[in-house]
């Protein structure tokens, strides 16, 4: 894309809009073409003007960022990037956003206002600029999919329960995951995941997933044991990893420094597996900005898991599959929705 990414910007708020925009149009790369208070506003905008990208509010009135989601996109994709209230109900929204094509989201500040609200645009023109690169032409006249559960021989994914599933992702990885997990069979092997994802969201995104899910979801917490047909999200804010206590996997969950510039780091999931699964470990390295995940995944395989990557054309962003097939650590570029069906072959496969 050539010139300065073209920007709507959606909020009830008078206020938060004009902060948006002094802040949004202070980069040089970031043109604020219009303001909307609400929906119906932005939707008049998006025709008349057809912006390259829209900040929406999650909390609105006259109705919340999903909704207007759920009947613009099908009409109108757009990519989006949401700004998220920490409320309960503003993190479901956000997390029910994301899973109707919004492309990323930012939290407002709740603490020390001014120093909040700089690095939240800051944040926000990153993510802006990246929404601009991404194709979301596929939501277009796009219906709800009905998720197709896999069914694959009892006999042998029972005799692959210690195996372990290790999934990294981070922009655009929630809905990539929500595409793999939800089309698994209730006894598939135990499945840790590293989601790049503040503190308060992983929880409403585990229950969102857990409510679609054959497989059991929850945010994850020590002493967890990875168990056949349990999913264990990494909480924000908080490093996850997997050890061996006797005969079984188990995950410890506890604050430290950012790693590869996130807590949560995928790397740190990735190199704990290497170390405690070893060759009973499958990676899946799911879109993502960077290469958080690209040092873990090589020690995956260099202590004998079978590790793939998600292809380019169905990645958000192809940064952390990219660096972690350039380094080895994923020995195959796969389309998303050949992952599952890919992982029961190769459980299947290893179990025969």
């Amino acid at each position: 894309m050539s010139g300065k990414v073209r920007v709507l910007i959606v909020d009830d708020s008078a206020l938060v809009r004009q902060l948006l925009s002094k802040g949004l149009g202070s980069d040089a790369g970031i043109e604020v073409v219009a303001t909307a208070g609400d929906p119906y506003a932005a939707r008049d905008h998006i025709a008349r003007l057809r912006p390259d990208v829209m900040t929406l509010d999650v909390e609105m009135p006259r109705m919340d960022g999903v909704e207007f989601l759920r009947r613009l996109m099908p009409q109108y994709p757009i990519p989006v990037v949401m700004v998220s209230s920490l409320t309960q109900r503003g993190k479901q929204i956000t997390i029910d956003s994301l899973n109707a094509g919004a492309v990323d989201f930012v939290a407002k500040p709740t603490t020390d206002v001014a120093r909040g609200l700089k690095a939240m645009i800051l944040e926000l023109c990153a993510k802006v600029k990246l929404a601009a690169t991404v194709d979301v032409s596929h939501w277009k006249n796009r219906r709800k999919e009905l998720p197709k559960l896999l069914k694959a021989s009892g006999g042998a994914l029972a005799e692959s329960t210690d195996k372990v599933i290790v999934i990294g992702a981070s922009t655009g990885g929630t809905e990539a995951t929500r595409r793999i997990i939800t089309r698994l069979p209730a006894g598939f092997p135990g499945i840790v995941i590293t989601q790049h994802m503040p503190p308060g969201f992983t929880q409403m995104y585990a229950e969102s997933l857990n409510r679609e899910s054959a497989m059991q979801v929850r945010e994850a917490k020590t002493g967890d044991r990875v168990a056949p047909g349990l999913v264990l999200l990494a909480p924000g804010g908080k490093q996850m990893r997997v050890i061996r206590s006797g005969g079984r996997y188990e995950v410890i969950c506890e604050a430290g420094p950012k790693v590869s510039g996130h807590c949560p780091s995928v790397d740190v999931l990735m190199e704990s597996a290497a170390r405690s699964v070893g060759g009973n470990a499958i990676g899946v390295m799911l879109t993502g900005m960077g290469s958080d995940g690209a040092r873990g995944m090589l020690a995956m395989a260099r202590a004998g898991a079978r590790n793939i990557a998600q292809d380019e054309a169905s990645c958000v962003v192809f940064g952390m599959p990219k660096v972690a097939f350039e380094m080895g650590g994923a020995k195959r570029l796969v389309p998303l929705d050949d992952i599952p069906p890919l992982l029961v072959g190769m459980l299947t496969e290893r179990a025969a």
